[in-house]
């Protein structure tokens, strides 16, 4: 790590970053009129914030209206070209946030003459493919109305189709360490004009491993006074805060607590069944209820394979992920689990975090996890935008040590009571 990123320049020798001009409106037969969302108080909209004309019309196609408390935080932060570090679950629409402020910018700052191909002028790190194809899919669909250009390098795909899409001018690079670095260090991309730098799941990022690569890759980016920063993690360990100071410069700290309390909306249910009764259980509640979209975790992938098989023998529409899985058949999985030709998702940890699946009706933990934090994660799956969703946990003997972690955690006592009658 080089001395500049790990101190704070003098505030004399900072190159100013950039500050918002007035917006260049492009002509449309889309206005503003078409997008109507009264003021409320204690709420903020995307209104308020004056955002370029197509970036409204693909907010309004996407369907939002007010902003998260995550969108809210850290909007009136980077819209003004300060760094930040927010410390957001996933499904709070941090990820929207970042790109609505990125998108913006562009769009109201002129492309730099001369600007190289596979030289990306923002760049977003994510710890997994499945969450950087998912950010690159959700920044289209924002720049749909736009000229800006959205590409993305992941492990366990198509090495030349990416390399291809680097041959021309790239405004948003959406990029997982390892596939990164191999193309830099083979030179088809270019990360000296990076203005903006999004390091997302930052602790995901930690834990598996990765932070001798992201270190390598942002000394290859210009130094932090001379580009914006924005570092999201779902946890603040002191390890996090000691990479956010260097690696940001003053940054406004944002802070959405990951609690149940942010998911109000979730029904959390607790059968207390033996471990053997658990996949009667199962199997009964997916054939006789009318589960519409359901995800069931389970700690272990042997245990998932072993959950797969028996639903699919038993009649019920379902796959499994997890990291045996190979990557082209996880995204297939996840694009027909999207558009519901799959009834059932079984998964591992690996989807809790990370994966935005809409409409899913009911999470089923099989298994209690380990960790207290990732209940939250598991049972945020279901429960969004307003909609009514249900949680249920199978607490059998082992699962049984769990519990009142997490009871503590969530700062809360869960019902326990047993299967409804005929489910066993």
């Amino acid at each position: 790590m080089s001395e500049s990123e790990q101190t704070t320049a003098p505030a004399q020798n900072r190159k100013p970053k950039r500050r918002r001009r007035k917006p260049r409106r492009r002509q449309s037969n889309w206005d503003l009129r078409q997008f109507q969302v009264p003021a409320v108080a204690g709420k903020w909209r995307f209104h308020d914030f004056d955002l370029p004309l197509p970036l409204m019309r693909a907010i309004h196609a996407q369907g939002f209206e007010y902003c998260t408390p995550i969108q809210a935080e850290a909007l009136r932060q980077t819209l003004l070209g300060g760094d930040i570090v927010g410390k957001a679950q996933t499904g709070t629409g941090k990820t929207a946030a970042f790109l609505i402020s990125v998108m913006a910018y562009f769009l109201e700052e002129p492309t730099p003459n001369g600007q190289k191909p596979g030289a990306p002028r923002a760049l977003i790190i994510a710890p997994t493919r499945e969450l950087a194809l998912q950010i690159e899919k959700d920044a289209k669909a924002l720049a749909r109305f736009t000229q800006l250009n959205v590409a993305s390098v992941v492990g366990g795909m198509d090495y030349q189709k990416q390399r291809d899409s680097l041959g021309s001018k790239i405004d948003i690079l959406v990029a997982t360490p390892g596939r990164l670095l191999d193309f830099h260090q083979k030179r088809d991309i270019d990360l000296n004009e990076v203005e903006v730098l999004v390091l997302d799941e930052a602790d995901r990022m930690l834990s598996m491993g990765f932070i001798p690569d992201v270190k390598r890759i942002i000394r290859y980016t210009p130094k932090k006074e001379e580009r914006q920063t924005f570092l999201f993690s779902a946890t603040f360990t002191d390890d996090i805060l000691n990479l956010a100071s260097q690696w940001t410069l003053d940054p406004a700290h944002v802070e959405i607590e990951v609690t149940v309390e942010n998911q109000a909306d979730i029904d959390q249910r607790v059968y207390l069944v033996s471990d053997d009764d658990k996949q009667r259980l199962l199997v009964n509640l997916l054939q006789q209820e009318s589960f519409e979209r359901v995800m069931v975790f389970g700690n272990r992938r042997d245990l998932v394979r072993k959950l797969d098989d028996l639903l699919k023998k038993a009649g019920v529409s379902a796959a499994m992920l997890s990291g045996d899985v190979p990557q082209n058949q996880r995204i297939k999985t996840l694009e027909s689990f999207r558009e519901g030709e799959i009834q059932v998702l079984v998964a591992t940890d690996v989807a809790g975090r990370g994966i935005h699946i809409e409409d899913v009706s009911h999470v089923i933990n099989y298994t209690l996890p380990e960790d207290p934090e990732d209940y939250v994660h598991r049972i945020g799956r279901t429960g969004r935008a307003g909609a009514k969703g249900v949680s249920i946990s199978f607490v059998g003997e082992e699962d049984a040590f769990s519990l009142p972690e997490i009871e503590r955690y969530i700062n809360d006592k869960l019902p326990c009571v047993h299967p409804p009658e005929g489910m066993l």
